[in-house]
């Protein structure tokens, strides 16, 4: 929220600098995230008013004007602007004067006396945009007409003033105005609170418009009245237009900036209807099924049993024409033919109001305060506040105020433990400390000895619980007031098993893989889970902060391939990332405890994406784009010494011929290969990355070392040429040796040689080939023979007959 420092010492105004104010507040958890001047330094600017204007007698889109500054002698200065006229009054920057400089970082532009075209110029007349108070530059900032000739600009513009935004969090809904924060200032400087007063507008006339409030659980109070004969195409005051323009607020109409107006200054949203378009009557209630309005904005939107609106008419005939505490419609809105207006404030439920402008992909800073808590106390008082706005502004008639009270939040009182308060802010405190913070925060109280019971006020809707007291007991006294002293608890080192590694370890191990760390939002696009992770009912979130973020993700791989797509717009041309992050997935077997919720089963995954070349670019190795064989090594290099098993398999993400089931002790840990042509070219990428995801489980697993004493014995290395069929693979080749019955004797197998003749010959037939595989043999207690080598090799060679039909090569 943005505002002027001068609005919110007219309520507030304690003697500290505008450095120490911001201070204060940051102090007290409403973060000033800026404070800036309200206009660059500049000097020799005056108040000046344009006497005559003449034709430049040698240019035609200039003017000789002349001008009086409040010198004593009237200025002759040259002029282009197109809305220069005599009578008005202007910035006016005399000879010496210094302007902020045309871009950053640069010059002040200094006013000389010069000639143009021929005609001596004593000056320079300002633009908005010239003196950097606006982007305006269409012609001149023309002051009022009560500006004093002469008088310093600045001082004229109130220009000597800090523009404080402060960040605040959702609990502070009470301070979403110039008097909400300047009440909560007052308590905590003690500097004297301004209340205001709101004296009721003497009625006019007694009609009042039928207002039927069908739903107290959204609206629990209701005020409004008439105002008739009123000026649409008056002038908004220059003061408030200015007040608005430092809340960041541009001017539209008076009648929008006088209820944008009090909207700033205490925190009360309202809206202004053309009463003349309002038929029969106004009916406040849910909305139905189907209904649409279109919106001020423009947009149409469809409403439905969970979005409160305001109707009007009887019966089958109700139109919709406001979205309740958001915004108004397109239908009743005022306009310069409007004459007669009916203006409203009420109390909306938070929770009614909560997520809704969401849901239609927008916001509004009434729904922003209203999903908050605005105080229903003071529907009235504000109505009259307005009211006083528009007939000092637009002139009209008011009727008599219409106010029905339905449903209001209950205060429910909040008991504060002295003794509590001070072990939980970390030093003491008294009773009549606490007291008088409750007092100076205006907070209704009842004592007894070590306690103190609090009625929260209308406009606090964040007091809930003892702590929330606490919290404004060292808000006021001052966080800085805590001493400064080391934390005292027991710290018990947590000892982790040999047998795991922390995921930091796999992460400096995925990091020498060469692969760099990515972090994603756990929601993501339903798109993704229906199609990379084959999830039909993803986790759905009920107020998603976009519309494609509006799932829990159950695997990571869509949220890689999300930031290949966002490297590859960035011209990378290799790829290799991988992510450590929780997936969502339903699980009924699931049960509430302190890190788990029921029906949600929330496993730790890691997934890696390698696309592009298998290495940098380089000079020492041939370039080729990564394989599968790649992505293989580097998932074997992070269970080493484990070793695992890569077993065909499908995966709704992955290309069905080049993916594999990683399997680890004989369970499945995950999966690997190469993304799915169709989904390479429905996200529209040049190649298909590779893609690996495991759980976090298996790779934080290790086994503990155990000594093997040097073996006494030499190993005997054989070399076996099979030929077997193109579809016996190596996994299967392998476990058919490991399953002979001289396997105790093996201690190694490795393939080393593939050959597949061009044409079939007499041994080889079509459809095979030859597999060259090396065996080491070794018995650890006794010198290997030839007789028990050959015997281990011939069960060898039976084996694989009898399971894969190979044969031995001659």
């Amino acid at each position: 929220m943005q505002f002027p420092e001068s609005w919110l010492r007219e309520f507030c105004n304690p003697p500290i600098s505008s450095a120490q104010l911001a201070d204060t507040l940051t102090m007290a958890g409403m973060e000033v995230e800026e404070a800036r001047p309200a206009a660059p330094p500049f000097a020799g600017v005056v108040v000046g008013q344009v006497l005559s204007v003449e034709r430049h007698p040698n240019a035609d889109r200039l003017n000789v004007c002349q001008v009086d500054a409040g010198i004593g002698t009237t200025l002759n200065i040259v002029c282009g602007a197109p809305n220069v006229r005599a009578g008005i009054k202007v910035p006016c920057a005399l000879v010496g004067a210094a302007l902020p400089p045309a871009e950053e970082g640069g010059a002040p532009f200094a006013i000389k006396r010069g000639q143009l075209r021929g005609v001596e110029s004593q000056g320079m007349l300002c633009s908005a945009r010239e003196l950097k108070l606006s982007e305006d530059h269409g012609g001149l900032l023309i002051l009022s007409d009560d500006a004093v000739v002469g008088q310093d600009i600045r001082e004229h513009l109130r220009l000597d003033d800090t523009l404080l935004t402060l960040k605040l969090t959702p609990n502070l809904a009470h301070c979403l105005s110039v008097y909400g924060v300047a009440r909560e200032l007052s308590a905590l400087t003690g500097a004297p609170l301004k209340t205001p007063s709101f004296p009721p507008v003497l009625p006019r006339f007694d009609d009042k418009l039928p207002v039927k409030v069908e739903a107290p659980d959204l609206c629990g109070r209701f005020s409004g009245r008439i105002v008739r004969r009123v000026n649409t195409k008056a002038t908004t005051p220059a003061w408030m237009v200015d007040r608005l323009a430092r809340c960041g607020q541009r001017s539209v109409t008076a009648l929008v900036d006088i209820s944008n107006y009090v909207m700033f200054e205490y925190g009360r949203p309202s809206h202004i209807f053309d009463l003349d378009k309002i038929h029969d009557r106004l009916v406040v209630r849910w909305g139905r099924a189907g209904e649409t309005l279109k919106l001020l904005n423009g947009s149409t939107i469809t409403v439905d049993e969970q979005v409160g609106v305001m109707a009007d008419g009887v019966g089958e005939t109700q139109s919709v024409e406001s979205l309740a505490g958001i915004m108004g419609g397109d239908a009743t809105a005022v306009s310069d033919d409007t004459k007669n207006v009916y203006v409203e404030a009420a109390f909306w439920w938070p929770e009614a109001v909560m997520g809704r402008s969401r849901r239609f992909n927008f916001s509004t800073d009434a729904g922003h305060r209203f999903e908050r808590g605005v105080d229903p106390a003071l529907t009235v008082e504000h109505i009259e506040r307005i009211t006083q706005l528009i007939l000092d502004i637009c002139g009209g008639e008011a009727g008599a105020m219409d106010d029905q009270v339905l449903n209001l939040p209950q205060a429910k009182p909040v008991t504060l433990r002295v003794a509590r308060a001070a072990k939980i802010i970390g030093m003491p405190v008294s009773q009549a400390q606490c007291e008088g913070v409750m007092q100076r925060l205006g907070f209704a109280f009842t004592s007894a000895p070590g306690t103190i019971t609090v009625t929260p006020p209308s406009w606090r809707f964040d007091l809930k619980i003892e702590e929330d007291l606490i919290e404004e007991v060292i808000k006021v006294i001052g966080y800085e007031r805590l001493p400064v002293a080391p934390p005292q608890a027991a710290l018990v080192p947590q000892v982790r098993s040999e047998s795991q590694r922390g995921l930091d370890a796999v992460r400096h191990r995925l990091a020498a893989l060469d692969y760099q760390e990515t972090i994603n939002f756990s929601f993501v696009d339903a798109r993704w889970e229906h199609e990379l992770a084959g999830n039909a009912d993803p986790i759905k979130l009920v107020n998603p902060m976009a519309a494609h973020l509006a799932v829990m993700r159950s695997s990571l791989l869509g949220s890689l391939i999300g930031v290949l797509r966002l490297n590859l717009s960035r011209k990378a041309t290799r790829v290799r990332v991988y992510e450590a992050g929780r997936t969502f997935r339903r699980d009924a077997s699931v049960v509430d405890g302190p890190v788990s919720v029921a029906g949600v089963g929330q496993t730790l995954r890691i997934a890696g994406l390698a696309y592009g070349g298998a290495d940098a670019l380089q000079w020492g190795t041939k370039d080729r784009s990564v394989d599968f064989f790649d992505l293989k090594g580097d998932i074997e290099a992070l269970l080493a010494p484990r070793i695992a098993r890569f077993v065909a398999a499908e995966h709704p993400a992955l290309h069905p011929g080049r993916c594999a089931r990683i399997e680890l002790d004989g369970v499945v840990i995950g999966h690997a290969g190469e993304l799915h042509p169709k989904w390479r070219q429905a996200y529209e990428l040049p190649h298909a990355p590779m893609l690996f995801e495991l759980d976090a489980a298996a790779l934080t697993a290790r086994q503990l070392p155990s000594l093997t004493p040097v073996q006494r014995q030499q190993s005997v290395w054989r070399d076996l040429s099979l030929i077997a069929g193109e579809l016996v693979t190596h996994d299967a080749l392998m476990q058919a040796i490991g399953a002979a019955k001289s396997a105790r004797l093996i201690r190694s197998t490795r393939l080393f040689d593939v050959y597949k003749p061009t044409t079939p010959s007499g041994e080889m037939k079509a459809g095979e080939r030859s597999l060259s595989v090396r065996l080491e043999l070794l018995d650890d207690e006794v010198t290997l023979t030839d007789e028990r080598i050959d015997a281990a090799i011939a069960e060898v060679l039976s084996t694989l007959a009898q399971r894969l039909g190979v044969r031995l090569r001659a």
